[in-house]
């Protein structure tokens, strides 16, 4: 007999998965939900640009089946809940150390927030991405005390190299924590179980729920050969 299939997927932190991921999610989940790109505006003058790429410009069949869904907006200023949560979360030593161990180890995690192959604007610098990364790797970024606040604020003016290097380990932190919180968001409002191929994502989302007493339902599929 098939095993009944379970209810429904949010797939996170990113608005694409790999293609053999999505067929293994369809395996075990009557849908599967994505986001669209997460754009935050930090401050009315500064912000991310939305790439408009989704998951079911590659499966439009999927789509008309209904076994893909889309559209979810996580985009725009943060709602006060959301930088609530952010605040505590960078405030969370636990937290920040699985962020800080993701963020050496992990490459998938390197390549969502800085794509290191490429040179990263610092301050007013360009660095080679190699090099950026390692500096950013340094255990007095993950000892440093950081909150939205100070993010939004280095956001807003010309900053020296030092200063870049602290903005955008900053950033990594809200757009990592944003993005987990967002899940839990989606998943409670739409009755959505979140899913993940992410190892640290998933453990950093584990420790949010925790702390945050939030519903623990979590899974990780684990990616071989891929």
């Amino acid at each position: 007999m098939n095993r009944p299939l379970a209810p429904h997927a949010l797939f996170y932190p990113f608005h694409l998965c790999h293609p053999e991921t999505l067929a293994r999610l369809l395996t075990r989940f009557a849908t599967v939900h994505f986001r669209d790109f997460m754009a935050l505006q930090l401050t009315p003058m500064s912000g991310m640009t939305a790439f408009q790429d989704r998951m079911g410009m590659s499966f439009p069949d999927l789509i008309e089946s209904g076994r893909l869904v889309q559209g979810y907006n996580v985009s725009g200023p943060l709602p006060p809940t959301v930088a609530a949560i952010i605040d505590r979360d960078l405030h969370d030593p636990l937290w920040r150390a699985h962020f800080h161990t993701a963020l050496r180890q992990d490459r998938r995690l390197q390549r969502g927030l800085f794509e290191p192959s490429h040179s990263l604007r610092i301050g007013d610098s360009l660095v080679p991405g190699p090099a950026a990364l390692l500096r950013l790797m340094d255990d007095s970024f993950r000892q440093q005390a950081y909150d939205l606040a100070q993010v939004r604020v280095l956001s807003k003016r010309s900053i020296t190299l030092e200063e870049g290097y602290c903005f955008e380990y900053g950033l990594a932190l809200v757009k990592t924590s944003a993005s987990l919180v967002f899940t839990k968001t989606l998943a409670l409002a739409h009755q959505l179980q979140p899913v993940t191929d992410s190892p640290a994502h998933f453990a950093l989302y584990a420790q949010s729920c925790l702390r945050e007493d939030w519903p623990r339902t979590n899974h990780l599929l684990i990616r071989v050969g891929y």
